[in-house]
């Protein structure tokens, strides 16, 4: 092994050493913590993260996951808030203060400014002795033994061990607050997942000439031209109240007619893959992707309550919509 991937695999061994230690160090001060974020979200609070430097940057972070996933969250920089960004505090918030040492002094300014607003503190720092924790209602430690920096210098298993926290905290809030993946959907409307559950399959389906319908009387040739006519690779087959009987894709047509020519004047009841994969035009945009992905098939039929026959979903539309 050369000396390049020997080191960052040490650098990596030393990080999760830290990992470790956090995770063992976990104790009632990160339930209290815990308790505490619920209980300022109960009361309509928001989240304020605050730190400087390294811890400043996953501070920003952390805020971002916690928004996401339905904890209203923001950073502020404790320089700033010294200079007028207190105001985006209102007395319903909590502050979590952030820093390894529990001894930069920007950060400790700015903490009596924020409990005369009537703020309550909560400490993440790798000391119980610092000034930080002597400030604060309450302290969640997370001693680290060593940095992976040769020096034990530069901020590298405390910045990630405080990563790992930050979402440990964002999980457990999520599961506690019943936080669902619809939820989620909602607050990322622009991304792929997003869309994947808030869409339903009627909204991505093809409707009226965009898909084609036939009677099982109707013979192989003119199935063809109908499918040739929706430029889509199947019919639906369905009965005089338009219920939902079969599907004939241009891959049966293909696998009957290398048996029997005479296909193409059979009709296509005789033919058709009955009883085939459909879903309810009121369900969500994900459940299309799952059967696409289980069934490994190209054309998924839409139905309504009644096993009507509404649309159907193409395989490949679902690259254009971006839920693939």
């Amino acid at each position: 092994m050369n000396d390049i991937v020997k080191k960052a695999r040490e650098v990596i061994d030393i990080e999760i050493e830290g990992l470790k230690a956090l995770r063992d160090n976990l104790n009632g001060s990160f339930e209290k913590m815990v308790e505490e974020c619920l209980a300022t979200q109960e009361r309509g609070g928001k989240l304020v993260l605050t730190g400087v430097g390294k811890s400043g940057y996953i501070g920003q972070k952390i805020a971002a996951t916690l928004s996401s996933i339905g904890s209203p969250s923001v950073f502020m920089h404790p320089v700033e808030a010294l200079h007028g960004d207190l105001g985006l505090m209102q007395s319903n918030d909590i502050v979590i203060a952030m820093s390894y040492s529990g001894e930069t002094e920007e950060l400790l300014a700015v903490l009596n400014p924020a409990k005369r607003l009537g703020m309550k503190i909560i400490a993440v720092t790798g000391s119980n002795d610092s000034r930080l924790s002597a400030l604060c209602d309450l302290t969640v430690e997370m001693p680290v033994e060593r940095e992976a920096c040769p020096f034990n210098l530069a901020p590298t298993t405390t910045t990630t061990a405080l990563l790992a926290l930050g979402d440990a905290l964002a999980m457990v809030l999520l599961q506690k607050r019943g936080f669902t993946k619809e939820d989620y959907g909602r607050l990322h409307p622009g991304g792929a997942i997003g869309r994947a559950v808030t869409m339903q399959i009627k909204d991505i389906m093809r409707e009226g000439e965009r898909f084609a319908t036939v009677s099982p009387e109707t013979k192989v040739k003119d199935t063809l031209l109908h499918m040739t006519s929706a430029r889509c690779g199947c019919a639906i087959i369905v009965n005089d109240n338009h219920e939902l009987m079969g599907i004939f894709t241009d891959g049966d047509f293909r696998r009957h007619v290398e048996n029997d020519l005479d296909v193409l004047e059979q009709k296509v009841g005789e033919v058709m893959t009955c009883n085939p994969v459909h879903v309810r035009a009121e369900s969500l945009a994900a459940e299309a992707l799952k059967v696409v992905e289980d069934r490994k098939i190209n054309d998924i039929v839409v139905v309504d309550n009644h096993k009507k026959v509404v649309g159907m979903i193409d395989v490949q539309d679902l690259p254009g919509l971006k839920l693939m």
